[in-house]
């Protein structure tokens, strides 16, 4: 069980920029339709056709007292959302001097540094010839524009970045090295990654869809995911969304981009973070899976879930997020966190994307004929990237 003495860590404030919108309540909104569309990526799908993204609409996401051009697209992202969970937080100019900022990205601001084109493709210049950029500077960006003056870390394993983030944000807070931690994960549309998943065969040309039997690979998206985590002291007298009750890393070293499809320690890093959480497979509401659309992740996590929650994963509802807004890469956990907030918050799970046909390997429950109570107000958030990096969360309600 969960040790009495760990401090806890609270969720108050949350933002997002989405395919959906520039706000967390046009994400929410746009879970709550249950439709959703990837588009063509111009400059690029007319080079590579099978190429699509959940693409941020331009409506507004580049920060009013930003000099044009000072920050890229994930960075912009990121300044909008951080903004948004701060206002949602209620923090003074004191406690977001005070803050520390941890943010996590797989791609960065390499979307800007490509040649042969505008920057991110949005008007932002390219660094000159010859000039050098740094690509991971999202979580310096915001601390900058911000005026924070905490720790202040960028993370970046790949697709599990902002779940690593997530810990080291924990952590900073039940060490007593923050009261106050911006965390999140940002990612702006960049050309080369998403014309190498191409060149793996790892994308689907009609849409991200994870379980569904005629998946064809995974689907990119952008945008970015902020919450605002605080201790019990500096969250005292603040509504709350709920708790992070437990983390947990691990890393299977299989291969550089398959999972291991023993799963051990998907399901080790799993029970890590149930354990540390207090929680067991029966008291689980929801899982949100990694699931990107790609067969060997799909069947892989429905094993893992099967070994990890026993009889009750059949009856555990999975929300497949991916299938929503794409596969944001390092923002996929923060993402993830945003959406079990909200769920906790409202009490129930928004209705998954209808699949064509359930692949039969992968029998997991997704609820797909509207919202599903939350029967137990914990949700398990799972992220897997290359290299084998695991991540799993447990949240859970504000009360012990």
């Amino acid at each position: 069980m969960r040790p009495s003495a760990t401090p806890d860590v609270f969720v108050t404030g949350i933002g997002a920029v989405s395919c959906f919108g520039a706000t967390a309540d046009a994400f929410w909104t746009g879970l709550k339709a249950a439709a959703s569309r990837p588009t063509p990526v111009p400059g690029l799908t007319e080079q590579v056709p099978d190429v699509l993204a959940y693409q941020v609409p331009d409506d507004g996401t580049a920060p009013a007292d930003a000099s044009p051009g000072a920050l890229g697209r994930a960075a912009r992202f990121a300044l909008t959302a951080a903004r948004e969970a701060v206002a949602d937080a209620g923090l003074d100019a004191h406690e977001v001097a005070e803050a520390a900022v941890v943010i996590g990205t797989a791609v960065g601001e390499s979307g800007g540094r490509e040649g042969g084109h505008d920057g991110d493709g949005d008007g932002t210049p390219a660094p000159a010839a010859g000039s050098w950029e740094p690509m991971f500077s999202v979580a310096s960006a915001v601390g900058a524009e911000l005026a924070t003056f905490g720790p202040n870390i960028s993370v970046s394993n790949a697709c599990a970045a902002s779940g690593y983030a997530l810990s080291v944000a924990v952590d900073l807070i039940r060490r007593g090295e923050a009261d106050t931690v911006l965390l999140g994960g940002a990612e702006g549309i960049a050309r080369v990654p998403l014309a190498s998943f191409s060149r793996l065969g790892a994308a689907d040309p009609e849409t991200c869809r994870p379980f569904d039997a005629g998946r064809r690979g995974t689907v990119f998206g952008e945008g970015a995911a902020v919450l605002v985590l605080q201790s019990a002291r500096a969250a005292a007298g603040r509504p709350v969304y709920g708790r992070v009750l437990g983390t947990a890393w691990s890393c299977d070293a299989h291969h550089p981009t398959a999972p291991d499809p023993g799963g051990e320690q998907l399901v080790r890093v799993a029970r890590a973070a149930l354990e540390e959480a207090g929680r067991g497979p029966g008291d689980i509401g929801c899982v949100v899976p990694h699931g990107t659309g790609t067969r060997q992740n799909d069947v892989v996590e429905y094993q893992v879930l099967r070994e990890v929650l026993g009889d009750r994963a059949a009856h555990t509802p999975l929300f497949s997020l991916k299938a929503f807004i794409g596969h944001t890469a390092g923002a996929a956990a923060a993402f993830a966190a945003v959406s079990a907030a909200l769920m906790v918050r409202h009490g129930e799970i928004p209705a998954n994307i209808a699949l064509a046909r359930q692949d039969p390997e992968c029998p997991v429950w997704l609820p797909q004929d509207g919202p599903t109570a939350l029967r137990q107000p914990n949700v398990l958030v799972n992220a897997y990237a290359f290299g084998g990096s695991n991540f799993t969360m447990v949240f859970g309600g504000g009360s012990r």
